[in-house]
């Protein structure tokens, strides 16, 4: 969200303040925030809110989804704010209840997502006495929020949410918890909501300074073999039409991080995919071989960059970016461009020049088309393997209606082939868990995401070792009539952690070797139809028998076990030194190289 969609309406006169209880209040900010759909599940401290959630639910004007786990109601509502660009909302009770939250807040916080977390407390009179199920929220979760609040005055919580949600959206996006004591709940104050946020020194929007935008400019006038690194900034400023129109207008390559996939259209002759761990070889060859690296709305995070003091040391770096502690953090930059990418990157447009690369161009074609040579799919298509699954799945759904399809993976191996083999043409197709990594995360994401657009096209990629950790969510899918559609990627193993053991521990591999149960009967204990398919040539009925289903559906794809993903780089290894797919029949492994997660 950008510094000019904050600006809001200001009310001519007043509000009149209205008597009314604490518990009351929550739902009202909602309300006034804009928040039609919660995820959560009750317990006793937070009982008062849920029971004045009543008649707001009753009147439509907000729909709670019943979760089976709280961790799965963050996740949930990060997809949805993931999906929307809007803040998602989960609640909680006190004790494990809000606890249960902090993987979900972990994984906003390292993707900016944007969440508000209500979460009820212990009396005030009990903070502090070890109640029964107390817990310092407060404490537990500051390292995985960008604010909390415990709120123990009544007077204080119509202001404290409204700089939550002010908090959550502006700026870097990210979690802010309310932790609210149960007395508190019950208690009646004064509810007004049209007072204006002022936090000194909260610096959301930093000045841009236009000198900087100008060294940019002519760094990239200049620029030979130009490359841009394009990350979640760009979506989350909504800039990708000026991205498009800089790639075009000088003819400069795109690669993208994890995040940033779709930014733009991957069909683009101009994209080159992701980079970075298991990014694309001739990708992350550009990245190496160019003369003017601008990164985009990124934080140059391990993934991408593989060993620092080798990355793109040729190259004069531009980093745009919001955060300011994000720059020169891990990658000092020649120019840095502080500030909104929605204000910095139109601001840059006008004074590019227009531009052609042949010779780079040329060479990038060359990398291309070595890299395709040990492409699975042009030599194994006999056994079923996840990138024949994902590359099919993107067969299947790239003529769906009602816009395009949204992809939620878990993390993993069916993650990077997902990245590899789906061809993403719009930015937030693909919804994962980028910083945090975090296994879990495809289903109940996916369901925020379809709570989100009810009518588009939801799938869920996940591993089987993944969808274990949330597979009580089908629950969900079937008590919302959620048609999200699931493809499972059973290996029969861990799959990422087994490929390390492969590769670094010659393979002993201990703890991934996992057992599933039937996906398929357990699909029809919640009553959603489901099919198991073990050959290639069967995958394409699959998909249509699942978008041809109504309501939700899962195919278990029993595939190849010990498959990898390539190519990969080694820890301690610069970007371009990447470990190839092998021929068939050869045994590739390293030692000696201490593996880093």
């Amino acid at each position: 969200m950008t510094q000019a969609s904050q600006n809001g309406h200001r009310p001519h006169e007043p509000e009149t303040p209205v008597p009314m209880k604490g518990a009351t209040m929550v739902w009202e900010a909602l309300v006034r925030e804009g928040v039609n759909v919660i995820f959560g599940h009750p317990g006793g401290a937070i009982l008062p809110t849920y029971d004045a959630l009543a008649p707001y639910e009753a009147s439509g004007k907000i729909h709670h989804v019943l979760v089976r786990h709280e961790q799965c109601a963050a996740h949930m509502a990060d997809g949805y704010a993931r999906a929307t660009g809007r803040v998602g909302v989960c609640i909680a009770t006190s004790g494990p209840g809000a606890t249960n939250l902090v993987t979900g807040l972990a994984t906003a916080l390292m993707d900016s997502v944007p969440i508000v977390a209500i979460t009820g407390q212990v009396p005030t009179n009990l903070l502090g006495t070890d109640a029964f199920q107390e817990s310092d929220v407060v404490g537990v979760t500051q390292p995985v929020c960008k604010h909390n609040y415990l709120v123990t005055d009544i007077e204080e919580l119509p202001m404290v949410l409204k700089e939550a949600f002010y908090i959550a959206r502006v700026g870097r996006p990210g979690p802010v918890l309310v932790d609210i004591c149960k007395d508190v709940q019950n208690a009646t104050g004064l509810f007004r909501y049209d007072m204006e946020v002022d936090l000194p020194g909260f610096e959301p929007w930093p000045d841009v300074d236009m000198e900087q935008v100008r060294r940019a400019a002519e760094l990239i006038n200049r620029a030979e073999r130009p490359l841009i690194l394009a990350g979640h900034g760009i979506k989350l400023s909504g800039t990708a039409r000026e991205l498009l129109e800089l790639v075009e207008k000088a003819e400069i390559p795109v690669v993208t991080t994890l995040l940033g996939t779709g930014n733009i259209p991957e069909s683009h002759p101009l994209s080159l995919g992701m980079g970075g761990m298991h990014g694309e070889a001739f990708a992350n060859r550009a990245i190496q071989a160019c003369d003017v690296l601008i990164a985009l709305g990124m934080r140059f995070d391990d993934r991408i960059t593989g060993r620092l003091d080798r990355f793109a040391k040729q190259a004069k770096i531009i980093h745009y970016e919001l955060d300011r502690a994000e720059v020169g953090k891990n990658v000092v930059p020649d120019v840095p461009v502080i500030g909104d990418l929605g204000q910095t990157l139109p601001a840059t447009l006008p004074l590019i020049e227009s531009r052609h690369h042949p010779d780079w161009m040329r060479a990038l074609g060359e990398w291309r088309e070595d890299s395709a040579q040990t492409d699975i799919l042009n030599y194994e298509v006999d056994e079923l393997i996840p990138p024949f699954v994902i590359r099919q799945l993107w067969h299947a759904t790239s003529a769906a209606k009602n816009g395009p399809p949204i992809v939620v993976t878990d993390v993993g191996q069916h993650q990077m082939w997902e990245s590899q083999y789906y061809i993403h043409d719009f930015a937030g197709q693909l919804l994962t868990s980028g910083g945090a990594g975090t296994m879990g995360y495809a289903l109940p994401g996916a369901i925020g995401a379809q709570m989100a657009y009810p009518d588009r096209l939801v799938w869920v990629v996940a591993g089987d070792g993944g969808f274990q950790m949330t597979m009580q969510e089908l629950a969900v899918l079937v008590q919302e009539r959620l048609p999200v559609k699931i493809a499972i990627i059973n290996n029969g193993f861990l799959g990422m952690v087994r490929q390390w053991q492969q590769l670094f521990y010659e393979k002993r591999y201990m703890g991934t070797p996992i057992v599933s149960p039937d996906f398929v009967k357990l699909a029809d204990a919640y009553g959603i139809p489901a099919i198991a398919v073990r050959k290639p040539e069967d995958v394409a009925a699959a998909y249509a028998q699942a978008h041809n289903t109504p309501g939700p559906f899962l195919i278990d794809f029993r595939v190849k076990e010990e498959v990898n993903v390539y190519p990969m780089v080694a820890p301690g290894a610069a970007v371009d030194e990447l470990i190839r797919r092998p021929k068939p029949g050869v045994v590739q492994g390293f030692s000696g190289i201490e593996p880093s997660w």
